[in-house]
């Protein structure tokens, strides 16, 4: 009789945690990612250093950041980089360069520094857009300007993600080696649009002569996993690749042909990444660095509201919509999880802690956004239409 655990009633039971956990969200009107990184820090002793579920969520990720990869084509880039610089360039300051500088003051190293700022730095697309949803704001004034914010960030997060990763590799970090980095960045960038612009350019044909749903999967799956584990052969993050693999294909016409293969694979696939980071945090040790720890949250969350007050007039918004867009920006989420992934001991404990406090905060102020807006502003005035009787 096998008296050892079975890896495949462990793979089912991680599964049905994952639909209930995704069921409850729904109930309470919490975001499915916070639940499934408690599930992780619950289960740590039971799942810690699982190969199996390690495997499962690097698939879910990297497809993640394919899917987002292919909602940027090179002219679409261009069209969103020339209207929202100005607000993103602000963005990468007040939430990634401040916020670095306040943790190295605090004691931190250069790199640990750095990646607080990268974990602080992303709001998070998956709750904001939900929020939007979920509270019929799609609609309003600044819900473009906070969705090109998202974008930008989306743009921004792979690349220092990959910096991280070159960092944290072991080796001594010179200037020589970030050169060399940047240059291996570029170099990966630059084949992507190559093969966009050649390669995938007809893409979509040959796709639509595909009538089998199964070796269309093995085919996209393939190609957003290949560039992914190339990106890590040059000592890259496989975000980055996976995201440039997005790239190439969105040069096809219809990306929906391969969002439709792609997207149940991934819906499977990624609720084990968030569950495998809360295996990773070990809360045995109390709150560590709890004087950083709230003064980066204070920060996290002004910095975002400065962002929509300054950078909202920048982008043509009224005052009113500014503000309510800084409040709306403050939820922290998946990309934060994806730069925490570089952490490790103490600092993965304090990344797991803040993600989580700054997730809830986000959300209250997301809901409270209007009603702060209206308290600084006060109520807006409706205008009254003249309507003239004819012959009056």
């Amino acid at each position: 009789m096998h008296t050892e655990f079975p890896a495949l009633l462990g793979a089912g039971l991680i599964l049905l945690f994952i639909f209930y956990l995704g069921y409850l969200a729904i109930k309470i009107k919490l975001p499915n990612v916070i639940l499934y990184i408690i599930l992780g820090i619950i289960l740590a002793d039971v799942l810690h250093d699982n190969e199996l579920l390690h495997f499962a969520s690097e698939i879910g990720i990297v497809l993640l950041f394919f899917l987002l990869g292919l909602e940027f084509n090179v002219e679409r880039l261009g069209g969103i980089a020339k209207r929202i610089w100005p607000s993103g360039l602000l963005d990468v300051v007040l939430s990634l360069g401040v916020t670095t500088g306040i943790a190295f003051l605090f004691g931190l190293s250069p790199f640990e520094s750095f990646l607080v700022g990268g974990i602080v730095y992303a709001t998070s697309s998956s709750i904001t857009a939900k929020l939007l949803d979920d509270r019929g704001r799609m609609a309003n004034t600044e819900t473009e300007f906070m969705l090109a914010i998202l974008i930008f960030e989306d743009l921004v997060a792979p690349i220092v993600v990959a910096i991280l990763f070159g960092v944290s590799s072991g080796e001594s970090f010179t200037s020589l080696t970030f050169l060399l980095l940047v240059g291996k960045i570029i170099g990966l960038t630059a084949l992507a649009i190559v093969l966009g612009k050649t390669v995938f350019k007809k893409f979509e044909r040959f796709l639509d002569r595909i009538d089998d749903e199964d070796f269309k999967i093995a085919l996209l799956i393939g190609i957003a996993l290949s560039y992914g584990g190339l990106a890590l052969f040059l000592g890259l993050s496989e975000v980055l690749g996976a995201f440039l693999a997005g790239m190439m294909l969105a040069e096809i016409g219809r990306i929906e042909k391969v969002e439709q293969t792609v997207f149940p694979v991934r819906d499977l696939m990624l609720p084990t990444f968030f569950i495998y980071f809360g295996t990773t945090i070990n809360l045995g040790d109390g709150v560590p660095m709890a004087g950083l720890l709230i003064s980066i949250v204070v920060w996290s969350i002004f910095s975002k509201v400065l962002l929509g007050i300054i950078g909202g007039p920048l982008y043509g918004l009224s005052k009113r919509a500014s503000m309510r867009a800084g409040f709306s920006l403050c939820a922290r989420g998946e990309f934060s999880v994806v730069i925490a992934s570089v952490a490790t001991g103490m600092m993965k404990v304090f990344s797991g802690l803040y993600i989580v406090i700054a997730a809830f905060i986000g959300m209250i102020l997301f809901e409270q956004a209007p009603k702060i807006t209206n308290k600084v502003y006060g109520k807006p005035v409706k205008k009254k239409r003249n309507l003239k009787v004819p012959g009056s």
